[in-house]
């Protein structure tokens, strides 16, 4: 591809953003953002489900799928690999990923119990 201004602005934000994640304490509050981010997408996704009540199997099924295709990405062997897990820390896209899963599935939990289903 050329080196157009561009995409050496693209290229140059992606740098400093990169550099911006190394801070652990950043690192960690993009994943608790994600966390209540997927807490409130599954809370909304139920209420707006349950009110309609026609594709209630639908929208489980989805959210189902959706869970096992992070969970397989997110735990596969390319990211554990032992000789690189030393030199290469897993990418901060994958944390997130990760942890808005985790944030739906405990709000989807919540919410059974509440419905007392």
């Amino acid at each position: 591809m050329q080196r157009t201004r561009l995409s050496t602005l693209v290229d140059d934000l992606g740098d400093q953003l990169s550099l911006w994640l190394i801070n652990p304490w950043r690192r960690v509050s993009l994943v608790l953002i994600s966390l209540l981010l997927g807490y409130f997408f599954a809370v909304s996704l139920a209420a707006i489900a349950g009110q309609a009540a026609i594709q209630d199997t639908v929208v489980s099924a989805f959210l189902v799928l959706g869970a096992e295709l992070i969970s397989w990405l997110v735990y596969s062997r390319r990211w554990r690999d032992p000789a690189l897990v030393k030199t290469v820390p897993k990418p901060v896209w994958l944390d997130c990923i990760n942890s808005f899963k985790v944030g739906a599935i405990y709000a989807l939990s919540v919410e059974a119990f509440k419905l007392g289903s």
